[in-house]
């Protein structure tokens, strides 16, 4: 047997005998932030020289030092002359000691060995391993060719770090000039989840344990905006690779990693989801691999710990939802979800959930553990009893009653039922409901928002009822969510004044020119009803007219929603579709919206969103060639053909959670505990 035809772990156990021999370290494979090159031929220099490593890794402060050094790999005791234990690392399981391997100083068949005694030795000590039940990643199947043409687009765009793969860019459109990039060159958390996901299910792990080890390096950048700066845990939006001169040489090159925080973005609003996405992966990163090592890493431990730290911490608000701005997760423009967005909620419980997981418990832990439970338990109760409306729940807000003034008041938020907008009467199926999009005091955002629904199902935040009530809405209201592209982004898009109001007219949430000048004649004809009309009912009247004659005139296409984030159909929500569908037992669902996307996106070039009401038109401003367009796709194709890895990647219910109580209310306190009154909802 060669060596690169032998198993990973014999080949890893070659490694380790050989490295003792040779007095070699192992060293993790992560670089701070800066890597040097040798010549401007941007060559990197080789690992081998122990002095490299030496001049790269020499931090300023101790304490951080100890976090990068962190290994995987346990040291040898310095006296002993013998390989008595070595781990076994990147296995399907935790790792396993291998003992007794004698090996004789001076002796070179020591330091290789024989191959037969070699293979001998571990398969008598990592026997019964393979008993494991782990989901198939890896296997060469029969691709298709636009398989095979999406694997190759999604291999071009993977971007590289001191030589070793480290991410995918956003968008590798060869059609846009290299001075109206933007930011789509650079690699995003949130967008490098379907990539991480797809490179996972195939069996290529390295891509993801780079990407996670360098971002959390990232996280303890400084990050300022006019001189004020977020709290500790915040993960980028992104970063970019760039290549600078050595001390300014025009000779030696350095490669640079310059993330952002949102210090450079539109609205500079901080990513609140990429320390959450960052969670996800990493535990989906060690379920699939098996290399549970990487989560048990100090400075992963203490990257967790913050950002748990981060969300969990004390504020002003009542509720247990997270409290984020607008434009802070995958809308990240200003939409109208500022407050407690179910994106962020239903991401939010899952990191919760997957943190639970990971935390390694010690006595500096246990009170982190604990207000993770009792976030959890909070959470699910709050997203479960107040966010969810079907048919019977919705005739219930409309018999409201408001201005209660009690404990024991029904409409606790004082929603009013004027609120309830008219084209939800004849919308909401019978059977079938959704979580809202938003919750705040008098403030019911009756929008459905795909990507939370879709977590909420995958996390197990919806009770099982309502998992089944998402999906029987979607398949009811097909043509509206699906149509010919999915999935709608969100339902309905914003019209006419209330797209003016909510969006602040943002011209990329329509479909329209935004140098147009009808639209300008049209806003001075607003403006002056405003300033000539002081009867507010006339002036709605006259603003209704206006926008009327407007459609009229033709000059209506400014002002056409279905746009973007404004109810645009994005084909990177299949993959949490199909997570999602699996998870219900429904996969005949995602099949079908997998086979609706496969007829188009090739032909239209893998769009990043599509325009219209049924999504028919590829998007106004959409950058073709988008990276999770393609991974999206790809990662939904291989979680049908293999079910039993979407079960990784989801969240069991929790029942000893969901029935806990921390309000630390007693049966006979004057204020009752809201579960009693609804404890048939959290876990139906």
């Amino acid at each position: 047997m060669s060596f690169v035809a032998a198993k990973p772990y014999r080949r890893r156990l070659l490694l380790l005998l050989l490295r003792r021999r040779t007095g070699a370290t192992d060293f993790s494979p992560t670089c701070p932030r800066r890597c040097p090159y040798a010549s401007s031929s941007n060559a990197p220099i080789a690992a081998a020289d122990p002095s490299y490593f030496s001049r790269i890794f020499r931090p300023a402060n101790p304490a951080w030092g100890i976090r990068l050094f962190s290994t995987s790999v346990d040291q040898f005791s310095g006296g002993d002359k013998n390989l008595e234990r070595i781990f076994i690392q990147n296995m399907t399981v935790k790792p396993v000691v291998i003992d007794g391997l004698a090996v004789e100083e001076g002796s070179e068949a020591a330091a290789v060995g024989s191959k037969e005694e070699k293979e001998e030795i571990a398969d008598d000590k990592i026997s019964g391993l393979e008993q494991t039940e782990q989901p198939e990643v890896g296997e060469v199947k029969e691709e298709s060719e636009v398989d095979k043409e999406a694997w190759r687009l999604l291999n071009k765009a993977v971007v590289s770090y001191c030589g070793r793969p480290i991410g995918t860019v956003a968008a590798n459109d060869v059609t846009t000039a290299a001075n109206q990039a933007l930011n789509y060159d650079q690699v995003f958390i949130r967008d490098f989840v379907p990539s991480a996901i797809a490179f996972l299910l195939k069996g290529e792990s390295e891509i993801v344990r780079n990407f996670l080890l360098h971002t959390l390096q990232l996280q303890s950048w400084e990050k300022t905006v006019d001189c004020y700066s977020p709290g500790q845990g915040l993960m980028p939006a992104s970063f970019k690779v760039r290549t600078l001169p050595l001390d300014g040489s025009n000779e030696a090159f350095e490669e640079v990693l310059d993330p952002d925080f949102g210090e450079s973005a539109i609205g500079r609003v901080a990513p609140v989801d990429s320390g959450l996405w960052w969670i996800i992966l990493l535990r989906a990163y060690g379920k699939i691999t098996g290399d549970y090592a990487l989560q048990e890493r100090v400075d992963v431990q203490t990257g967790i710990r913050l950002i748990m730290n981060l969300c969990l911490s004390d504020g002003f608000d009542m509720f247990p939802s997270l409290l984020v701005t607008d434009g802070s997760c995958m809308i990240d423009r200003r939409m109208g979800i500022h407050g407690h967005p179910l994106e962020i909620q239903a991401l939010f419980y899952s990191a919760l959930r997957c943190s639970r997981e990971m935390i390694t418990i010690d006595d500096g832990s246990k009170n982190l553990v604990r207000a993770i439970n009792n976030r959890l338990s909070a959470l699910s109760f709050h997203i479960r009893e107040y966010y969810w409306v079907d048919m019977k729940k919705i005739n219930e807000i409309y018999r409201y009653k408001t201005e209660e003034y009690s404990y024991n008041a029904i409409n606790k938020f004082n929603i009013y039922p004027e609120q309830i907008p008219s084209w939800l009467v004849d919308w909401i199926p019978e059977k079938g409901g959704y979580l809202i999009g938003n919750l705040q005091p008098a403030h019911m955002d009756f929008r459905f928002f795909s990507l939370g629904n879709f977590w909420a199902i995958t996390s197990s935040l919806a009770t099982q009822r309502q998992a089944e009530g998402i999906l029987n809405l979607i398949e009811d209201k097909w043509d509206d969510l699906v149509g010919h592209m999915p999935l709608k982004i969100c339902y309905p898009a914003l019209e006419y004044e209330e797209w003016r109001i909510i969006t602040g007219s943002d011209p990329k949430n329509t479909r329209g020119t935004h140098n147009s000048s009808s639209m300008i004649y049209f806003s001075c004809h607003l403006n002056m009803i405003d300033l000539l009309t002081t009867n507010v009912e006339s002036m709605v009247f006259l603003q209704r007219i206006c926008y009327w004659l407007f459609d009229l005139t033709k000059c209506h296409f400014f002002l056409s929603p279905w746009s973007y984030h404004n109810g645009g159909s994005w084909p990177t929500l299949l993959w949490q579709f199909t997570l999602a569908c699996i998870k219900m037992g429904r996969r005949e669902l995602a099949q079908k919206a997998v086979a609706v996307a496969e007829k188009r996106l090739p032909n239209d070039r893998w769009p990043e969103y599509y325009d219209t009401r049924t999504g028919r038109f590829i998007g106004k401003q959409s950058r073709l060639y988008q990276t999770w367009s393609i991974a999206g796709f790809l990662a939904s194709k291989m979680l049908l053909e293999n079910p039993a890895a979407a079960a990784v990647l989801t969240c069991d219910e929790d029942i000893e959670l969901l029935e806990a109580c921390a309000c630390g209310l007693s049966k006979n306190a004057r204020i009752k505990c809201s579960r009693l009154a609804a404890k048939s909802q959290i876990v139906s």
